[in-house]
């Protein structure tokens, strides 16, 4: 009987356990510590802007470790966070020439052009400006879209929570006209080529500036194949106003082999551009050379390139 009454005992402390353990989760579910977050982007200052995702980064203000949110959807979503006090920002995260580094903090927390190269056609061993050695050569970066928030209080309640960033275009368009250029139809197929000098590298976004280190970002021109040269890129922006200069290299190549680079210091136009965010390149001139008719073909006269400044008139 002692025995039969040891069991039951030993049996009613275990279910008191269970019951207790089962009650004490209940308890902490019902005081969770995360709280449901309406996270809106409003797009008012880039209307046309339908990036296919976006990323939100929460950066503790006491110091604990960043966290990320993915949204498929560019105009926000729902999500449930760790209440608390934060520091935020936000980039579409459908970029494949941006990459991010140092994002573990919201002051360091970099997006920079990966690196590119100096090319013409099949051509790799392009030429530098003189003065521009010491640039990191960076692609063009995509469009990239940020906004920031120094302080956001996310507090447990039964109350939707909203919070709204509004993202805008972090990126800079450049766009180069050359007028008046002659002998473009004695061009060899795929023999053009441009680079801009002077340019950053890469976009603090929690601090909302560009990085200090230069950058020489290539680009591709396209020809009317009568007198005009275009083109168009994207860039994070000058480093700063004066230095370091701004050079502008037009690559060529003629139909019959010769090499030729011209360079023009564009800095007056790119640091005194009407906007800085849209800047507009004129030049007016630029003689290519004609090729050289012999037997009826045009032969090869050098191998190396060959360099020519021209005189910016403005």
């Amino acid at each position: 009987m002692n025995k039969m009454t040891y069991i039951l005992q030993a049996f009613l402390i275990l279910a008191v356990l269970v019951f207790s353990s089962c009650e004490h989760k209940e308890l902490c579910d019902d005081h969770s510590h995360t709280a449901g977050l309406h996270v809106v982007f409003d797009w008012v200052h880039a209307p046309d802007a339908k990036p296919e995702t976006m990323r939100l980064y929460l950066f503790p203000l006491d110091g604990g470790k960043a966290q990320a949110y993915e949204f498929t959807d560019y105009r926000g979503g729902y999500i449930n966070v760790p209440a608390g006090r934060y520091r935020a920002l936000c980039v579409n995260s459908d970029t494949e020439s941006v990459l991010y580094r140092n994002i573990d903090l919201f002051d360091s927390f970099e997006a920079y052009a990966p690196d590119g190269a100096l090319a013409v056609g099949s051509s790799t061993s392009v030429p530098r400006a003189e003065g521009t050695w010491d640039e990191r050569i960076a692609r063009s970066p995509d469009r990239l879209y940020s906004d920031r928030l120094d302080d956001l209080a996310i507090e447990i309640s039964k109350e939707e929570q909203t919070v709204t960033l509004y993202p805008e275009l972090s990126v800079c368009r450049y766009r180069v006209e050359i007028r008046n250029v002659s002998n473009l139809k004695y061009l060899s197929p795929e023999g053009l080529s441009g680079s801009l000098s002077g340019l950053s590298g890469g976009f603090r976004v929690g601090r909302n500036e560009l990085t200090p280190d230069p950058a020489t970002v290539p680009f591709e021109v396209v020809s009317d194949g009568i007198s005009t040269l275009t083109a168009e890129f994207l860039a994070f922006g000058q480093v700063g106003m004066g230095e370091p200069a701004h050079k502008l290299v037009i690559y060529a190549i003629m139909a019959d082999g010769s090499k030729n680079y011209y360079t023009f210091d564009v800095s007056k136009q790119v640091d005194e551009a009407a906007d800085p965010r849209d800047v507009y390149i004129l030049l007016d001139g630029l003689s290519l050379p004609k090729p050289i008719v012999n037997g009826g073909g045009f032969h090869p006269s050098v191998d190396e390139w060959q360099n020519i400044d021209v005189d910016v008139i403005m």
